[in-house]
């Protein structure tokens, strides 16, 4: 048989043998790519279940008072009058279910800043959204003697919707555009200065240095029922609003051209992603204050486990945020004989390596 030159006749197939055409030689591996990622993914998921769980068990169990999880059950399911169930249901529960809801809050709201600036180094506590949400709130109790958890929440908002717009307008000037290292040089010091502030305003006023200590460092300690239920459902109204801009920061993330080519709107993209971070950082600093490297080591752990797609990475940052906030709160009950360590600290000491990393990490890039 004669040939057409510059064409190559497939092999023919073995005795019994079916013919496999070209394409599906292509779809076939491409397709088990896809096949491993699922399962990549659905083992990460299941891991952070594992680990949320395990921390939920040790947050009910572990405290100035050690209590079996044969007991803890028994409070759950079967409630009395014993010291035991007074702790677990009065104290413990309302703690842990906090911290389930501030380690969502500020994973997802780290996630949410990073993709949309691009910049891994972007969390709520570098980029001044905490501090100024911490100053609104001593400057309310100074200024005004307001206390209380509801004060506290929309003085919260107010301070970090503040705070994001002005990093947001150092990060852009002199330029159209703001860049990652501008936003990170902004919110450093919006951060610096609002932390002065807080330390003049609380050094002079003996009210607000009161209620200021309290939660100063980022303490889950003596929450009760009364802050869960006044910060869910902000909370809630974020991860909404955090859940349905992620397919639109996943167009962003190849370039804010492409992205407008791709049918994103620039402008309604930023200020949805900007409100579902006031909403998740403002709720969770008012509710046990600030609370620093949740929101940037959870989400970086989350794309190196799941890939760039944002809405496996809100959902992966979703259970590892808490995660990591319930063992350092457990670690914090244990690492003082006789007193607690708030958690805010412990995270600090966590989180510092990371942060160092990242930094050193990004340097090795540009250079």
């Amino acid at each position: 048989m004669i040939r057409d030159r510059g064409t190559v006749a497939p092999d023919p197939p073995a005795d019994g043998a079916p013919a496999v055409s070209p394409a599906a030689r292509v779809d076939r591996p491409a397709s088990s790519v896809v096949r491993r990622a699922g399962l990549r993914r659905a083992l990460v998921l299941l891991v952070a279940v594992m680990l949320l769980l395990v921390g939920v068990v040790a947050s009910l169990a572990v405290g100035s008072r050690w209590i079996p999880p044969g007991q803890v059950w028994d409070a759950l399911v079967r409630p009395d009058d014993s010291l035991a169930v007074t702790i677990v249901r009065g104290q413990r529960i309302p703690r842990t279910l906090l911290a389930i809801t501030v380690g969502v809050a500020l994973a997802v709201a780290g996630a949410a800043m990073q993709s949309l600036t691009r910049n891994p180094l972007a969390d709520p506590g570098i980029l001044g959204v905490s501090a100024g949400a911490g100053l609104a709130v001593v400057a309310a109790v100074a200024l005004a003697g307001f206390v209380g958890i509801w004060f506290y929440l929309w003085f919260a908002f107010a301070g970090a919707a503040v705070a994001s717009l002005v990093v947001y307008l150092l990060g852009s000037a002199p330029g159209p555009a703001a860049t990652p290292a501008r936003l990170a040089l902004g919110g450093i010091a919006v951060s610096a200065a609002a932390t002065s502030l807080v330390q003049t305003v609380i050094l002079t006023d003996q009210t607000a240095f009161n209620e200021f200590r309290f939660w100063a460092a980022g303490s889950l300690e003596g929450r009760r029922w009364d802050v869960l239920a006044a910060v869910v459902p902000f909370v809630a109204v974020g991860l909404i609003v955090a859940t349905a801009v992620a397919p639109s920061l996943n167009a962003l993330a190849l370039g804010e051209e492409t992205g407008r080519a791709l049918g994103v709107r620039l402008r309604s993209t930023v200020a949805a992603t900007m409100v579902a971070v006031v909403l998740l950082c403002g709720a969770a600093t008012a509710a046990v204050g600030p609370i620093g490297f949740v929101g940037l080591g959870v989400p970086l752990l989350a794309r190196a486990l799941v890939g760039q797609d944002q809405r496996w990475v809100n959902l992966a940052a979703a259970l590892y945020g808490p995660a990591l906030l319930l063992l350092a709160d457990v670690l914090g009950r244990r690492l003082a004989a006789g007193a607690e360590v708030q958690v805010g600290i412990v995270t600090a000491i966590l989180g510092g390596p990371i942060f160092v990393a990242v930094v050193r990490r990004t340097w090795s890039k540009a250079a």
